[in-house]
């Protein structure tokens, strides 16, 4: 598989802004190991293997373990991820896939027992900057340098 667009390259200024939003999402005061697992749920929704590759090789520089990266496709069954962690991941996946169920006041209630609403904002348009990213990478699938050199 080959690149088909630069996006970066294509629209910078553009791009700029897209990237100074990200820099706000990642210094907005939510633990960087939640963030890591949001964004890694997300990407593995959306398909998004650059995403996928990125945010697992980060998490793990950050001391996320192993197990616990390979268990975010199936959260629900597994016993290693705190309140927080499993209200934010059922969030990411409602958020991500808003259009099959959209966000019930039950999810909602449930996620707010856990985040305070600045938190939650916080934790939105987290997920919101990561399917930003999804949705330039999988269209114009964009390849991770890691993964191209393994290829």
């Amino acid at each position: 598989m080959e690149p088909r667009l630069n996006f970066f390259a294509a629209a910078p200024d553009l791009l700029k802004q897209v990237a100074a939003l990200n820099q706000a999402v990642e210094a907005c005061g939510l633990e960087r190991s939640l963030l890591h697992l949001v964004k890694l749920r997300a990407s593995q929704i959306n398909g998004c293997s650059y995403c996928v590759e990125m945010h697992s090789r980060e998490a793990r520089a950050d001391g996320e373990s192993e197990q616990r990266l390979y268990l975010v496709a199936a959260w629900r069954e597994s016993p290693l991820f705190t309140a927080r962690e499993r209200a934010a991941l059922e969030w990411t996946e409602a958020v991500t896939r808003l259009s099959q169920a959209g966000v019930s006041e039950d999810l909602f209630r449930a996620t707010r027992f856990e985040f305070s609403e600045t938190d939650l904002t916080r934790l939105t348009v987290a997920i919101g900057m990561i399917n930003v990213w999804n949705r330039l990478s999988v269209p114009f699938q964009a390849i991770h340098p890691v993964a191209r050199a393994a290829a």
